[in-house]
């Protein structure tokens, strides 16, 4: 089911991505499917995440279609030299615990001031935020679409067809239910490397923590 109607094409925002990335996902049997994001800023979900090798694939296929896309990360790992380093260098933001914000009121602020300014700003997050099977998926991805009134990415990390698809464009309308049915119909039939492990396309009931990714 596609929703790319939602933000209707041709999507214009594109970048020169790796050609070797894209040839080490064709090596590894992979094909990628993206044809351009809508608008400059947005957040991506990456479903199912059920393995330690989704990380990898999906740096190759940030590399591949050569989006600077950044993700949360506990703020203590970016204190640790090295390694901090090298995860802002991937595109690492670092969460703030402290912000009198919160961090979903700290991103949507992020999202709107990179709106006013036309600069380029994407959030990739797992809804999941665990390869353990949960009762569903924490909101934080949802609360800052919603808050900032950008386009979410519904990208399918489909290992029974080993494809990565970036092509369906949802605007959130702020009815949950329908929302996620409409995620839910998107993410039919996409298998994670374990797909026992995937967590079913729905709310938690408890609200997103602030202090974990």
């Amino acid at each position: 089911m596609s929703l790319s109607a939602d933000y209707p094409g041709p999507h214009t925002v594109r970048f020169r991505g790796s050609s070797l990335s894209r040839w080490l996902l064709t090596r590894m049997g992979w094909q990628l499917d993206f044809d351009g994001f809508p608008r400059l800023q947005g957040v991506a979900i990456v479903y199912p995440h059920t393995s330690n090798w989704d990380f990898p694939i999906m740096l190759l296929v940030k590399w591949a279609i050569g989006v600077p896309a950044r993700f949360w990360g506990k703020d203590a790992l970016f204190r640790i030299p090295l390694l901090g380093a090298w995860m802002r260098w991937l595109g690492g933001i670092p969460l703030h615990r402290q912000s009198p914000q919160g961090v979903v009121g700290h991103m949507v602020a992020l999202m709107q001031q990179h709106k006013q300014e036309q600069r380029l700003l994407w959030l990739a997050l797992s809804p999941e935020g665990t390869r353990r099977r949960t009762q569903g998926w924490r909101s934080g991805f949802y609360q800052v679409a919603l808050g900032a009134d950008v386009p979410l990415a519904l990208v399918r990390l489909d290992y029974s067809r080993k494809t990565v698809s970036v092509t369906d464009f949802l605007r959130l309308t702020g009815d949950e239910a329908a929302d996620y049915a409409r995620m839910a119909a998107s993410y039919d039939g996409v298998r994670g490397l374990h797909a026992e492990f995937a967590s079913p396309v729905q709310p938690l009931s408890k609200p997103f923590p602030a202090h974990t990714v």
